[in-house]
């Protein structure tokens, strides 16, 4: 029976970790009752403190105030922008023209953390440090490997709920290609300036196996409920909000679902605010298999994707979001 959730329910990632085989199984059920429905939660005691959080928000919202000039020195679009900054109106939702009100700055794997012998160091490239904020490069490894290991948490008790080994994701997601992602929704000085359908965040769904949200700056994300309505979404200061991604939707044949969700404009007469977020996007190793699971495939559903390899999808996706060539 589908449950339409008023907001996302609140779980404990203790519960998880801490030993209880009871409360173990309770957090395994909840979560998946929570993303075969509304695929979001929202999480505590996930190791991310609130001083580093702080320091981080303080980070960028210093870069995102330097002159365009400068922060387009860290740009990559060689790259598809997979580290650096991305400036103002690029990534557009797919299916759209428009570019989102937004710019950002992208951090991925750390390669000194990558042993040698492993061949997925060649395939990443070297991240990107402004060097007008020395402490940024500290704080963001520092919350990349700590929303990294809550992730690989999370994965593993949705691989319970799907009836695999509490493992099969670990081999996936080690030096995945993650990405910690610190948003600028910037200030629109004269609204009428912008396109007439220009949005912080157009409706979306993310593209990676799960998101791991901190507390944003401002009120504005938004999920889109079963039944068509639209549900404000906003984390309490200890909390991560996590939700499915398209790869986990595509793998598990949409018995999880990749909500879709949006970032919307504030109104008229606070247009020339800020808003900053920090989400991270779990992403796994390019080789992962994407075919849909068989177990999640039956005669009341039958598969709905063709097979693909991570790294195909995430280069399919970057295209159609106007980051790739």
């Amino acid at each position: 029976m589908e449950i339409l959730f008023d907001e996302i329910p609140s779980l404990d990632l203790a519960d998880f970790t801490a030993g209880n085989p009871e409360k173990k199984a309770e957090f395994v059920r909840k979560l998946g009752e929570a993303y075969q429905n509304i695929g979001f939660v929202a999480i505590k005691n996930h190791g991310l403190s609130k001083a580093l959080q702080d320091r981080l928000y303080s980070s960028i919202t210093t870069f995102f105030s330097l002159p365009d000039a400068v922060k387009a020195q860290y740009e990559k679009p060689e790259i598809g922008y997979q580290r650096g900054y991305t400036g103002k109106g690029k990534e557009h939702a797919k299916g759209r023209n428009t570019g989102d009100l937004k710019e950002f700055y992208h951090v991925g794997q750390d390669l000194g953390d990558i042993p040698n012998a492993d061949p997925i160091k060649a395939e990443y490239p070297e991240n990107c440090w402004p060097q007008e904020l020395p402490q940024f490069k500290d704080d963001a490894l520092e919350a990349y490997r700590t929303l990294e290991n809550a992730g690989r948490q999370m994965l593993r008790a949705i691989a319970l709920n799907l009836g695999l080994k509490e493992e099969y994701f670990e081999e996936k997601v080690v030096h995945g290609n993650s990405i910690l992602r610190q948003i600028h929704y910037f200030p629109i000085e004269n609204p009428d300036e912008v396109p007439a359908d220009a949005v912080r965040a157009a409706e979306h769904g993310d593209i990676n196996l799960i998101t791991l949200l901190m507390g944003a700056s401002a009120d504005g994300l938004q999920v889109l409920r079963r039944d068509g309505k639209w549900i404000p979404i906003t984390a309490l200061p200890d909390q991560l909000v996590v939700n499915v991604g398209d790869m986990l939707e595509r793998l598990t044949n949409k018995k999880l679902k990749s909500t879709i969700h949006r970032v919307v404009n504030p109104p008229r007469e606070k247009m020339h605010t800020s808003r900053y977020s920090i989400p991270f996007f779990m992403h796994p190793r390019s080789e992962m298999d994407l075919s849909c699971l068989e177990s999640c495939i039956t005669d009341a559903s039958p598969k709905q994707f063709p097979d693909i390899t991570a790294g195909e999808f995430l280069e399919e996706r970057l295209r159609e979001l106007g980051l790739r060539k």
